[in-house]
């Protein structure tokens, strides 16, 4: 495109301003990125109207449009659709066949309604129309009110189905003949292939409980908490309030569920998340991370483009409604996809009293942060998305960008990790007009936030433990000033190629962006991949426009409340102590051989570490989902209960150890049970919430209530659901694994616990707590939950009769060899650093794996003989040996290896078959 020809001070040149590193200004005219914005220019000037098209721009402008309509065209496509489920468009011509086929062989399937529908047609038909015209247009009227009577036929039956909850409760294996049949109408009305929100008006509404019933289940909770007089109290109060306030506050509740969707969702998001005035940084974002083991590329601009690439390919799907349904594991029954609708374009915006959550239907750029820097980058170009390559080259131009921060805009994020009224009063100021308002647009419009990070992050061989603690801070706070905390969600992506995100809460729970996340990773290594030089696949247009800087006017009442920010959040970010570990003794497949619920497992453990951290029990929470109903969200479990208490008190004071397994028995059942409860709609604390928000709008007061929603919850705990297995092949790629994600502490005193279940043999755990409080620490509480895990395995373990006795090591199944003269299997348990086992995997064709001998944790023979530590000699190998083993692969493609100690050299097959063990037969 020709330089623009503008004249006169009033044309309106477009200006960025840039700043010299000494900090003295200049103004440029602003190049490629602001052109393809301007379609035409004009100037007038004594010889007339000077006017420039730019035909670019135009051609952008066209296939925006274009894009832009299509996807109108697809929303509207997926309305009918959705609309129509669980029939399908197709049916109503199979109607209207069928009618007129029958109207053909002179019957009259609509007993005389196709008659009564022709009397009334307006006049000009029976004028333009013959009979048979206006016989043939009343049967089209009829055959159409009939399908869609049947549409809703369906669909209340759908929704009856749907409203089903009993098989939940049956025992795993015992299927009642109703619930048999149920799942037979279920998949009979469920087998068209259903669209991403074709389920959401078919869903039931989630029911109010009785207030007699959650009373009953709430002083049932506690009683285990409290003494014998506090819970008579407590008793006295709730009496009270059932038979006073309750019942006149229930009567509205019920008004509000008859009305409403859901009784719940908007209130728990409007009081919950967004009327709380502190910083959402810490106290209500949380964080997921990369893989534990695997980093696919360390070049940072290509993890970008990768990512940045997934993240937007998933955004494509979900406006198309092509991802699947959720679905309770295992099941055909679906789970609510709202929370979904939210998830891009979406920022959250302070308010004086509550804060607002705004959403666009489409953004084409994302946000980019760069030491101190904001960039927007444009991810479409010309109507289509970028390549990953190409985005990769736009990330390495932002890298290679010597230009220094504005004046004032290094530390702006910071007003989003502060508290909310200063920024709403300096957003309300400052950022409601001109340059600033532009840019700030920039960023919450955007697709997404990222932050390109200057640090490295990940399990490195240098301290792998303390390494991931400080991951796990990076992504939940980072700096305070270097990420978004408004926007929907923000991704990180660190110097050596490491990436995570951190998530606003209001908008949705972790589920949905575990979803999001899971599917970025997967697509990210398993799809997109990488060169060999570990650079983005694809090719670069080179005429891309630069990412465009964005400018900000920052004045110095602005640089104080920046500073007075900063200084809030840092104080709460230096506050929090995470700890990060992957518990490798055992996983989910030996657990299950128990016969025992994993979660129920976990949860009974951690009530158990805690009570050895903190010589006592605590009021628990486990958030639970309640997506089986619409627009559904969370219910807590409360899973400190009388059973667990008992198992803890029994398993400690030294009881037997048949009368501790009984007891484990029974609360790891009572656990289900709640967990259950709390999916189907009877629940506590909701209901609880909901009353007592009604009773503040009628401006009544509640003892009963007041206590009750003051109580501390200081063990929060949550499971992060593993939902699409099926992109991670971990049989044949076991370095992918995913380290989950967390939160921090919800009570100054207490502990935060998230958890993943990953495949067969490990639980990822994310610790956190509070350095102020001197009874807590996220450590101590760590290693109390492995030994807890570890206890409970030992003591079920020995009575087991479907699976052998534990020995603190999850083995592998293989293939023996038939022993020799000189054969002998080999177990090397090693704790080695992620570089060396890279180095093991067989398809290197010469790959070297290094085993240290401090590192052997068990070393004996296939027949249980120690295995001697050299070539001859008995005995066990001792701890203090340095003695290094060398295992080199022979041959292209070949699993066999040799072993060479200095002290001979001997065959060997190795199995790598997973992060933990090394298999070795000799």
């Amino acid at each position: 495109m020709s330089k623009s020809k503008l004249k006169g001070r009033d044309a309106g040149r477009a200006r960025v301003r840039t700043f010299s590193p000494g900090g003295s200004s200049q103004e440029t005219s602003v190049m490629a990125e602001a052109h393809q914005a301007v379609a035409f220019q004009f100037t007038i000037t004594p010889e007339g109207i000077d006017l420039q098209l730019s035909y670019q721009a135009l051609n952008q402008i066209y296939l925006s449009g274009v894009r832009s309509w299509k996807k109108r065209v697809s929303r509207i496509r997926n309305r009918v659709i959705k609309g129509v489920y669980p029939a399908s468009p197709s049916s109503w011509l199979f109607v209207v066949i069928a009618v007129l086929v029958t109207m053909y062989m002179h019957s009259d399937p609509s007993m005389g309604l196709i008659a009564r529908i022709q009397q009334h047609l307006p006049l000009s038909f029976h004028i333009s129309l013959s009979a048979q015209g206006q016989n043939i247009l009343s049967a089209l009227v009829f055959s159409t009110l009939l399908w869609l009577s049947l549409i809703l036929v369906l669909r209340l039956c759908l929704k009856l189905l749907l409203s089903y909850h009993h098989w939940m409760f049956e025992q795993h294996g015992r299927i009642s003949n109703t619930t048999k049949v149920w799942v037979t109408l279920l998949r009979l009305l469920s087998s068209r292939k259903p669209l991403l929100y074709s389920y959401q008006t078919s869903l039931p509404h989630l029911p109010v409980p009785a207030i007699k019933d959650t009373l009953s289940r709430y002083l049932e909770s506690v009683r285990p908490l409290l003494t014998d007089p506090e819970f008579e109290r407590m008793t006295k109060l709730a009496s009270q309030f059932e038979s006073s306030l309750g019942n006149r506050l229930q009567r509205y509740l019920k008004l509000k569920a008859l009305w409403a969707t859901n009784y719940v969702s908007d209130w728990w998001e409007e009081y919950i998340y967004l009327r709380s005035r502190n910083p959402i940084m810490v106290n209500s974002n949380y964080y997921g991370m990369d893989f534990l083991y695997v980093t696919p590329t360390p070049v940072q601009a290509a993890r970008a483009g990768n990512t940045i690439t997934a993240l937007l390919l998933y955004r494509r799907k979900l406006n198309r409604e092509e991802l699947k349904p959720s679905r309770v594991p295992g099941t055909v029954i679906p789970l609510c996809a709202a929370q979904c609708e939210r998830m891009f374009n979406t920022t959250r915006t302070p308010g004086a009293e509550s804060d607002v959550l705004q959403h666009w239907q489409d953004s084409e750029f994302v946000a980019v942060y760069h030491k101190g820097r904001y960039f927007r980058l444009w991810v479409y170009q010309a109507g289509r998305l970028l390549s990953p390559r190409e985005i990769e080259y736009q990330i390495q131009r932002i890298l290679d960008d010597p230009s220094p921060p504005q004046l004032r805009e290094e530390n702006l994020g910071a007003l989003t990790a502060g508290d909310r009224i200063p920024w709403f009063q300096v957003r309300k100021e400052y950022f409601s007009s001109g340059v600033n308002k532009r840019s700030l647009d920039a960023i919450e419009r955007a697709a997404f936030f990222v932050t390109l990070d200057d640090e490295e992050q990940g399990m490195r061989a240098e301290d792998p433990a303390g390494n991931l603690d400080r991951y796990a801070k990076s992504l939940l706070h980072g700096k305070c000033y270097d990420r978004w905390f408004d926007k929907s969600f923000s991704i990180v992506i660190y110097k050596n190629g490491k990436n995570g995100l951190n998530a606003e809460h209001s908008w949705a729970d972790a589920p949905t962006v575990a979803h999001l996340w899971e599917y970025t990773l997967a697509t990210d290594a398993f799809q997109l991949g990488y060169t060999e030089d570990g650079h983005c696949k694809g090719e670069v247009d080179r005429s891309l426009p630069h990412p465009q800087r964005l400018v900000w006017d920052i004045p110095s009442e602005v640089q104080a409340q920046i500073c007075r920010s900063l200084a809030v959040a840092r104080a709460l970010a230096d506050e929090v102590d995470c700890h990060v570990f992957p518990f490798r003794e055992f996983g989910k497949g030996q657990i299950k051989k128990l016969r025992i619920s994993p979660d129920a497992f976990i949860q009974i453990g951690l009530q158990l570490a805690y009570y050895r951290d903190r010589g006592g029990f605590c009021l628990t929470y486990e958030a639970s989902m309640t997506r089986l109903f619409r627009e559904g969200r969370t219910e807590t479990v409360r899973s400190c209960s009388n059973e667990s208490c008992a198992f803890v008190k029994a398993l400690e004071s030294g009881k037997a150890d048949e009368q501790c397994r009984s007891l484990f028995r029974l609360a790891s059942e009572r656990h289900q049970n709640l967990y259950r409860m709390a999916m189907t709609g009877a629940g506590i604390d909701r209901h609880l919430f909901c009353l007592y928000v009604v009773s503040k709008y009628l401006g009544v007061e509640s003892p009963f209530l007041k206590e009750v929603l003051s109580e501390p919850w200081r063990l929060s705990t949550s499971q992060t659901p593993v939902q699409q297995m099926e992109l991670f092949d971990l049989k044949n790629h076991p370095d992918y694994i995913s380290l989950g994600g967390g939160f921090g502490p919800v009570a100054d005193d207490g502990y935060g616990v998230s958890y993943i279940i990953v495949g067969e043999d490990m639980i990822n755990f994310h610790v956190s707590s509070k350095y102020s409080c001197s009874e807590t620490d996220s450590h101590r509480f760590g290693a109390q939950i492995s030994k807890a895990l570890q206890d409970i395995m030992t003591l079920l373990s020995a009575d087991s009769k479907i699976c052998s006795p534990c020995t603190g090591t999850a083995r592998p199944h293989s293939k023996k060899l038939q022993p020799t003269n000189h054969s002998c299997r080999l177990q090397v348990t090693t704790r080695l650093p992620r570089t060396f086992h890279n180095f093991a995997r067989p398809e290197h064709p010469r790959a070297t794996l290094c085993v240290a001998r401090p590192l052997v944790r068990n070393l004996r023979g296939r027949h249980g003989a120690d295995l001697p530590p050299r070539g001859g000699g008995g005995g066990r190998s001792s701890e203090s040996e340095s003695e290094l083993i060398i295992l080199r692969q022979n041959g292209e493609g070949s699993q066999h290896w040799r072993r060479t100690d200095g002290r001979g050299t001997d065959s060997a097959r190795v199995n790598i078959c997973n992060m933990k063990q090394t298999q070795v037969d000799v």
